[in-house]
């Protein structure tokens, strides 16, 4: 039977290794063996996966590879994937590499499979099959989809991390292009586009982030419609944008040291402690005006507990449901973002609410 090798002890392996265990023969990965024996012990799975150290990664032809590596670290395990005939599935965005090396590829590659990217795929296609059904011909449509990883109790810093602070800070770094008023547009520094923003009733902050312009295509808006909004972004609480002013200060002319200093000192002053309960929550609505006129919705909203923190179930679990249909044979050799059809989207969604992750939906 192939086996599943899990690699990677961080924040987001949660719950996903253990339906995985349920069904697979599972090797958990660490940058050593005691990290991984811990992170096993931490999930409940001790004696139900086998541990080992990162450098012991030998995955057979058949076998699924699941990087939870930083992605800088993705294509160094999809390349040993590709010289053994294991298959790979991961959580983060396509980068040109990835995309490069899946080109071709006898064996599946699988990305985009976690939370976000991931589960705000599976909403935002299912929004547009429903929107297709109600609004036929050409039509002005808006688009949003924020998701947010925050504090279940919220405090003065508005945030707690809930992946690695550097990474959040770095992402702060990066121009975001978005469609705002019909144009298009980019945001230097994402925060100074920050926007209230209010999902199922509740008052957040939203910016956008990276490059959404290309989700157009990939979430099936074709020509006859016409976007006048259309951004991707992240959510955060209200009044986090004025908690962060000393923040963006430091990052107006950033230096990798100083950046690296920063994220250091935030982890120390605002820790996460046993505690602490996260929060995630994930807003995904269109609005589309033609002949007639449709809106829908979806909100998931999660908070960690005893057993996982929000972040990792959420990140974990819909991967967890993409190795599974690799290992039954469900998805053809090549690259692959999360579930890209209306079928495959809905068998998604219907696995992950048998798992207890529910996105509600209102449309009108």
């Amino acid at each position: 039977m192939p086996r599943v090798h899990w690699v990677g002890t961080g924040l987001s392996t949660g719950s996903g290794l253990r339906l995985l265990a349920d069904g697979a023969e599972v090797v958990l990965y660490g940058r050593t063996a005691a990290k991984a024996d811990a992170c096993a012990d931490r999930l409940g799975l001790s004696g139900r996966v086998s541990t080992a150290a990162l450098a012991d990664l030998a995955p057979a032809a058949g076998d699924v590879v699941a990087s939870m590596l930083p992605a800088t670290e993705h294509v160094r395990v999809l390349r040993l994937c590709l010289g053994s005939g294991a298959h790979f599935a991961d959580t983060s965005y396509v980068s040109p590499q990835i995309a490069e090396l899946a080109a071709g590829a006898g064996v599946v590659v699988l990305t985009e499979a976690g939370l976000d990217p991931g589960i705000d795929h599976l909403l935002a296609h299912d929004l547009v099959a429903r929107a297709r059904e109600a609004v036929d011909g050409p039509a002005r449509v808006r688009f949003t989809s924020y998701c947010g990883g925050v504090p279940a109790v919220p405090n003065d810093f508005r945030y707690r991390f809930s992946w690695a602070p550097r990474g959040v800070l770095t992402a702060l770094l990066s121009p975001a292009r978005y469609i705002e008023d019909g144009r298009e547009r980019v945001a230097e520094r994402p925060w100074e586009a920050t926007r209230p923003h209010t999902a199922a009733g509740e008052e957040f902050e939203a910016y956008p982030n990276r490059d959404s312009l290309p989700f157009l295509e990939q979430y099936g808006f074709g020509a006859d419609w016409a976007p006048e909004t259309f951004v991707r972004g992240t959510l955060r609480l209200k009044g986090w944008h004025e908690a962060w002013q000393p923040v963006f200060a430091e990052l107006r002319e950033p230096d990798p040291d100083r950046i690296t200093e920063l994220a250091a000192d935030l982890a120390r002053r605002h820790p996460t402690t046993e505690t602490d309960r996260d929060r995630v929550v994930l807003a995904v609505a269109l609005h589309v005006q033609g002949a007639a006129s449709w809106s829908g919705e979806y909100t998931l909203d999660v908070v960690g507990d005893d057993d996982d923190s929000a972040m990792a179930r959420l990140v974990s679990v819909p991967l967890a449901v993409g190795i599974g249909d690799i290992l039954a044979g469900r998805l053809d050799p090549g690259l692959h973002r999360a579930a890209e059809d209306r079928a495959t989207t809905r068998r998604w969604l219907d696995a992950l609410r048998h798992n207890g992750i529910t996105a509600h939906l209102t449309q009108r």
